[in-house]
């Protein structure tokens, strides 16, 4: 991945510097892929609707709307939708892979959608799960260089940064 920083006009230059009264924009996304998961769990519109509520008030999001809908037949399954104020939480399914992902995209200091995507997690019981962070925020810290090994201890997430 390439990235490039832009000023205020959108060339390449420098990153654009926020006024002094203004406050950075803090996105934080966990997304990943559920691996060998019940498949009559991952069928179960109620079930997973349930799931993503839940997941809602964990982050301590606040929730605008829940859409639902199953498609049947092959590669058929379940997916539902919340529209939260600072973002969304979905999942999607396949009961006959036995496969689901996860996407749990919150904005504010106050959310945490690292533990909502880890409730999902204990719930559906994966054999195996592949989880993704993605800092989604205004600006960067200084300290950071793509490629480049991180920790942010305050929301326990470790990696690289790539």
């Amino acid at each position: 991945m390439t990235r490039k920083k832009l000023d205020g006009t959108g060339s390449v230059g420098r990153q654009q510097v926020l006024k002094a009264d203004m406050q950075p924009i803090i996105g934080k996304h966990v997304y990943g892929n559920l691996y060998g998961c019940d498949p009559k769990a991952l069928a179960d519109e109620r079930l997973i609707e349930r799931l993503v509520r839940e997941a809602v008030g964990i982050a301590r999001a606040t929730l605008m709307e829940v859409k639902t809908w199953k498609v049947e037949g092959v590669k058929g399954g379940v997916s539902v939708l919340a529209l939260i104020t600072e973002s969304h939480i979905a999942i999607h399914t396949w009961p006959e892979y036995r496969y689901a992902t996860v996407d749990v995209f919150t904005c504010g200091d106050h959310s945490d959608p690292k533990a909502a995507f880890e409730h999902i997690v204990r719930s559906l019981k994966p054999e195996w799960v592949v989880q993704h962070y993605a800092d989604r925020s205004s600006v960067t810290t200084a300290a950071w260089r793509p490629g480049e090994e991180y920790a942010d201890k305050g929301r326990g997430i470790t990696g690289k940064r790539g």
